[in-house]
């Protein structure tokens, strides 16, 4: 049998979470919160569910759910979303994006997209008959490099994927970053892939630019968003598009034989929690309090701290501690030390090692505390 993603095996995350498990050790690996979701948002999920709410929903997302988003994306970036043309609700950003992709992309396209990357990008296109063309974010900050875009925009380029605020690096896109890709795409028959899964997990009094914002951007962009990420509920599996009618249209083509819809008791209860915008407005004080816990208490190691402005991931240098390579020290520290992270070059196609391992501060205060230790007296 010929596999279409030959190269492909197990995620490194996968291999880490089960590493940890196997060896007792604090998993910072994987990207998921270790704290307890509303207990709010539970309850209101009882419910429905207790209500008789569990049959299938309509295909692209309960009205009433469309229509709660549309309010909140409108508020927070006066663009004009329609709750029946604009949005799709979906099971996670990672099947919007492949269902974006699918939908977009033909034979021999051209797809740009940013190293270091979240691992779906690269397969998808590749699923599709696309050909990747990754591009590497700039070494000191993950900035990107916009020259270097420039001069990989072809006739055959259909899509440029960002990801804002980033994963892994926790950099975030400026206003200037958005009006350079406009310039990019403007009079081009080049789609925009926004993955904006972390919204409103943003540090430092910075605002989240989305290219819902940009009047120019929206007319050719897909913005993708979790409600997972949001609301500390990852394995509910629910997120959401947001494109101009005739994308969303062909969107909801793909979408439809896929999965049909997403969890209905789900779905009523993420729209009436959508109604307190307190529910994510207080999130970047919250994250932020743990990203600086964090970097407080590992200020006595040896490990070095690249910038991180979003996301609920940090990444270390280790360059002062070992020249091993970062899958083999991050599988060391895990079996020896008891801490798992995840080696950064694995978001690189070519496996690019700057000797440094990414980790999720998404996690209850006690057990950051102890990571901490641990990571301090290697």
């Amino acid at each position: 049998m010929q596999s279409k993603l030959a190269s492909t095996g197990t995620s490194i995350f996968t291999v880490m979470s089960k590493m940890a498990a196997d060896y007792g050790a604090i998993n910072l690996s994987q990207g998921y919160p270790g704290f307890h979701i509303s207990q709010e948002l539970i309850d209101l999920v009882s419910f429905y569910m207790n209500n008789g709410d569990n049959q299938y929903a309509p295909m692209p997302g309960l009205p009433q759910i469309r229509e709660q988003i549309s309010l909140k994306v409108n508020k927070s970036f006066d663009c004009g979303v329609n709750a029946n043309d604009h949005i799709t609700v979906t099971s996670g950003a990672t099947e919007a994006i492949y269902a974006t992709m699918t939908a977009l992309i033909h034979v021999g396209d051209e797809v740009i997209y940013f190293e270091p990357a979240y691992d779906s990008y690269h397969p998808n296109i590749l699923l599709n008959g696309g050909i990747p063309i990754p591009i590497k974010l700039n070494n000191d900050d993950f900035s990107i490099p916009w020259e270097a875009v420039e001069e990989k925009v072809t006739g055959k380029t259909k899509m440029i994927v960002i990801n804002t605020p980033h994963n892994p690096s926790g950099a975030v896109l400026t206003k200037e970053d958005l009006e350079r890709l406009y310039d990019i795409v403007r009079n081009k028959g080049i789609f925009v892939l926004s993955d904006e899964v972390y919204e409103h997990l943003i540090f430092d009094g910075l605002e989240h630019q989305s290219v819902l914002s940009h009047a120019g951007l929206r007319e050719k962009s897909i913005a993708v968003f979790s409600f997972g990420k949001t609301f500390h509920a990852t394995g509910w599996k629910m997120g959401y598009s947001v494109a101009p009618k005739a994308i969303t249209e062909e969107i909801k083509k793909v979408h439809q034989f896929v999965v049909f819809s997403v969890s209905t008791p789900v779905q009523l209860a993420m729209t009436e929690f959508l109604k307190n915008p307190d529910h994510y407005n207080s999130l970047p004080d919250f994250y932020q309090k743990k990203r600086d816990l964090f970097l407080e208490l590992m200020k006595k190691s040896r490990f070095k701290p690249l910038p991180s402005q979003g996301t609920y991931f940090v990444t270390y240098s280790y360059e002062d501690i070992s020249d091993e390579p970062d899958v083999e020290i991050a599988q060391r520290f895990t079996k020896e030390k008891g801490i798992a992270s995840i080696p950064f070059s694995v978001f690189y196609g070519d496996r690019t090692d700057n000797k440094l391992l990414r980790f999720c501060f998404a996690k209850e205060d006690e057990t950051l505390i102890k990571a901490a230790g641990i990571l301090c007296k290697i």
